[in-house]
C-alpha cells in the first residue's frame, strides 16, 4: 500500500527524474511531490477525455442511488471499475467525500450463509485498488483502505489498514476529501506555493 511518497527526502537534494522524465519537487516535510499535484496544464484532449469519464461516473452514481437505491452520498466518488453489490443495493452505504479506487468491490450479501446485511464506508475514506469490503462490515470515518486488503472486521475511524485479513497499521490520522492525507495536502500545497512565488 502507498499512501504517499518516500519519506525522508533532503529538500536540498537535486530533482530526481521518473522514469518519463517529470520532476517531482522535492516538498519541506521530506518526501517528493509529483508535478501532476502542482497544476500541470491538459491540452484540450485530455480535458475532452476526463470530462467524458466524469459524465459517465455521474451517469453511473444516478443509476445505482436513483435505479438500485444504493445510499451514496452525492459527494462520493468510485472508478468505473470499482464493484458494488447489485445483489443487495440497498445495503450499500457510502458516506460524503469517500473514493473507491478500480477493482474495489463492496458486499452487501453472502450467499454461503443466505445473509443480506448492510455495508457502512464513512467519510472521507479512500478504498483502494482491488480491496473487498466484506458484507456487514463497517468502516469509520478518514479511513484508508490498503490495495488488496481484504476486510473482514470493523475498522475505527482515523485508521489506515491493510493486508489479508486486514489490520491496522496506524491510528490517528486525518484525511480530506477522496481519503487524501492532510498533511500530505499541506505539503503539496505549501510546494505550489512557493513554486509559483519563485516564477513572479
Amino acid at each position: 500500500m502507498t499512501t504517499g511518497a518516500t519519506e525522508g527526502a533532503d529538500a536540498a537534494a537535486p530533482e530526481p527524474r521518473n522514469g518519463d522524465g517529470a520532476e517531482p519537487a522535492p516538498s519541506a516535510g521530506g518526501g517528493a511531490v509529483s508535478r501532476a499535484y502542482l497544476g500541470r496544464r491538459r491540452g484540450p484532449v485530455r480535458r475532452l477525455i476526463l470530462m467524458f469519464r466524469d459524465s459517465r461516473i455521474t451517469f453511473r452514481r444516478w443509476y445505482y442511488r436513483k435505479i438500485l437505491k444504493m445510499d451514496l452520498h452525492p459527494t462520493c466518488k468510485f472508478s468505473l471499475k470499482a464493484r458494488l453489490d447489485f445483489t443487495n443495493p440497498r445495503g450499500v452505504h457510502v458516506d460524503a467525500g469517500t473514493y473507491m479506487a478500480f477493482g474495489a468491490v463492496i458486499l452487501a450479501h453472502d450467499l454461503s450463509r443466505l445473509v443480506h446485511c448492510d455495508t457502512y464506508i464513512g467519510r472521507n475514506c479512500f478504498i483502494g485498488a482491488n480491496a473487498i469490503i466484506m458484507p456487514g462490515i463497517r468502516i469509520g470515518d478518514e479511513c484508508i483502505v490498503g490495495s488488496g486488503s481484504v476486510v473482514t472486521k470493523d475498522v475505527p475511524s482515523h485508521s489506515v489498514v491493510a493486508g489479508n485479513p486486514a489490520r491496522v497499521v496506524k491510528s490517528g490520522i486525518r484525511t480530506r476529501e477522496r481519503g487524501v492525507l492532510v498533511e500530505r495536502h499541506e505539503t503539496v500545497q505549501a510546494v505550489a506555493a512557493a513554486r509559483n512565488q519563485s516564477r513572479s
